[in-house]
């Protein structure tokens, strides 16, 4: 499979992405991004076992020392605890602002990775290696870091942008089933939200998909970076479109802070939401019953959950209160005209909010 390369178009601070198979013996790709010959490897304990050995040898080849940090694994582990450890072997290695943090893992490593890197005197370079699908098509595209609190989801973090991202397909092979699900709700995100050719591709090509063909999964990875580093390049900050690729996330993070970080996986929280978002966005009187109908058949074949958990409509609402696009006390929502248009609106009223979290959450969820 041949390499295939996007750019995040960013003027000064744009940055390409790598995706093909085996990238992570790719000597050149990593090291010709390096300041200086030393380097920081974050990762986890279940990621350290399967690729830190192949990326270590690869940076070595390249005459490039490095340093790996190997944190607890899960969404529950994305706390200031955890990213002080990173700290913690930072200052004990003497880095200095120009050695380079690479962030080898999925979405929390990502994300844990990128804001130490930001916080780090005050600024240090940091290289994106995912290995979950998830983190493949989203989280390590678009410089968003963060960890969480107990009371919101990300709600502490920076903007951040990696110097590259090697987004090697190959890293899936290992992936268990439930993640690789997961990572499907964000793909099938971009195809709703702003690409419905790509939809009606993922109805045709979803058993692909989960059956981990190669081609298909490299197409799939490759069209959503693409949607993505078109948002990104147009509205790096947030101030407008790039709200729209948090489809189903306002409903999803207060699911995933009721229940408790790490119960459910992000992808499946997003599902779940963007269900919820269908729905609303039916009762409004935007989407067609027949559309709601073809995504939640979609994320059904696709093993996700199309119902929340039903967390009391009070809580339900103080989670959703907490979330960041809450502008001036009004809630705003990331709902769908149709397969292929989202928009941001604050123009569903709280009854008909209920009435959407009522229709598609159920005691146990799922």
């Amino acid at each position: 499979m041949m390499t295939q390369t996007l750019n995040v178009e960013l003027g000064e601070r744009s940055y390409p992405i790598h995706i093909g198979c085996g990238l992570l013996a790719e000597v050149d790709l990593l090291v010709s991004h390096l300041k200086q010959k030393k380097a920081v490897v974050v990762t986890n304990a279940t990621v350290a076992p399967l690729y830190l050995d192949a990326l270590r040898a690869t940076l070595e080849k390249g005459g490039v020392t490095t340093i790996p940090v190997i944190l607890p694994d899960g969404e529950q582990y994305k706390t200031w605890e955890t990213l002080n450890l990173i700290f913690d072997a930072l200052l004990t290695a003497h880095c200095e602002r120009s050695t380079t943090l690479i962030a080898l893992g999925g979405g929390v490593i990502g994300d844990m990775g990128g804001f130490a890197a930001a916080c780090y005197q005050r600024g240090m370079p940091f290289i994106q290696v995912p290995t979950t699908l998830l983190s493949l098509v989203d989280s390590s595209v678009g410089g968003k870091t963060a960890i969480n609190h107990p009371l919101g989801k990300n709600m502490i973090g920076a903007f951040y942008q990696p110097k590259l991202v090697l987004a090697d397909i190959s890293t899936l092979d290992t992936l268990p089933d439930r993640e690789l699900k997961a990572g499907l709700a964000e793909v099938i995100k971009y195809g709703l939200i702003r690409d419905p050719d790509f939809f009606a591709w993922l109805e045709v090509n979803l058993e692909r998909l989960l059956e981990r063909d190669k081609e298909a999964l490299a197409y799939a990875v490759h069209r959503s970076c693409a949607n993505k580093a078109e948002v990104v390049a147009a509205d790096e900050r947030e101030s407008g479109e790039r709200a729209l690729l948090n489809l189903g996330h306002t409903f999803g993070h207060a699911i995933e802070t009721g229940l408790g970080y790490g119960i459910w996986l992000h992808g499946e929280a997003v599902a779940a939401g963007t269900l919820i978002a269908a729905e609303l966005s039916s009762k409004m009187g935007w989407l067609a019953p027949d559309a709601v109908l073809r995504i939640e058949n979609l994320f059904v074949r696709a093993g996700l959950p199309v119902h929340g958990v039903a967390l009391g409509s009070v809580r339900y609402l103080d989670l959703m209160r907490h979330d960041k696009k809450v502008l001036d006390g009004r809630m705003r929502l990331v709902l769908l005209r149709s397969i292929g248009e989202a928009v941001m609106s604050d123009e569903a009223s709280e009854p008909q909010i209920l009435a959407a979290i009522e229709a598609r959450c159920t005691p146990t969820g799922r």
